[in-house]
């Protein structure tokens, strides 16, 4: 059995998994998994499996009902401000940033700002992951700030709002984060944070992700900003923005 099997094209692996595969006796059954099973592991279907069978709960592009999406237009100057107002929310929040230094630094912030957040990523020990991830579940911390590490494989009971500090690579990495919330017929909010000079960029990969994600251009303290993410007020922080 191959899980993630996307992933495991679109970072390189596919030469290593073919290896393993080759050396598998022949006659067994293979099995491949992903939330966006797609065209690019054709090359292992075609290769390895003997009139395969698909088996999907929905097409890949399919909606989800229960998930609102919005695009939360920023000038650089609030992007610190506004992520800790949408942190102090009421609910558990999980907030994406691109690495693992900026998940160090953001948790960091958010910590002296006096919301209850910790970081997750690859860097970490696998014990400290584990047990990141129970004080999440548990309610110790209410916000989980994570590189893609978090985006595929992990459930946590109500995700209420999933947050993009920086918008993410693809479309598919978009949706994959977004599927952390509006879990098992809950609902749930995805926001991401555009700066000017990547409104285009963002808009392009939510239309490639089938999402309609209306643009809203917010500020530190808007009464939007309340209503679209429950945000509430806290000291600010000094954040780098690119």
């Amino acid at each position: 059995m191959l899980d993630e099997a996307d992933h495991m094209a679109d970072m390189g692996f596919l030469p290593d998994v073919t290896d393993i595969l080759d050396q598998a006796r022949p006659g067994g059954q293979r099995l491949l998994f992903s939330a966006t099973l797609d065209k690019d592991v054709d090359v292992l279907v075609k290769r390895y499996l003997d009139d395969p069978v698909t088996h999907a709960i929905g097409p890949v592009d399919e909606p989800v009902d229960t998930m609102d999406h919005h695009l939360l237009l920023v000038a650089p100057k609030d992007k610190g401000a506004i992520t800790a107002e949408i942190a102090n929310r009421e609910g558990r929040t999980i907030l994406f940033a691109r690495t693992k230094h900026g998940v160090d630094r953001l948790a960091k912030q958010l910590t002296q700002a006096g919301v209850r957040a910790a970081g997750l990523h690859g860097g970490k020990s696998q014990g400290l992951r584990t047990r990141t991830l129970a004080e999440f579940r548990e309610g110790n911390i209410s916000v989980l700030v994570a590189t893609d590490v978090a985006a595929r494989g992990i459930h946590v009971d109500d995700v209420s709002l999933v947050m993009h500090v920086d918008p993410p690579a693809d479309h598919k990495d978009y949706m994959h984060r977004a599927g952390r919330t509006a879990r098992a017929g809950e609902r749930g909010t995805v926001v991401t944070l555009v700066l000017p000079h990547q409104v285009r960029s963002t808009s392009s990969m939510t239309r490639r992700a089938g999402i309609n994600a209306p643009r809203v251009r917010v500020a530190s303290g808007d009464a939007e900003l309340v209503k679209l993410t429950g945000a509430r007020r806290r000291p600010a922080f000094r954040s780098r923005s690119r």
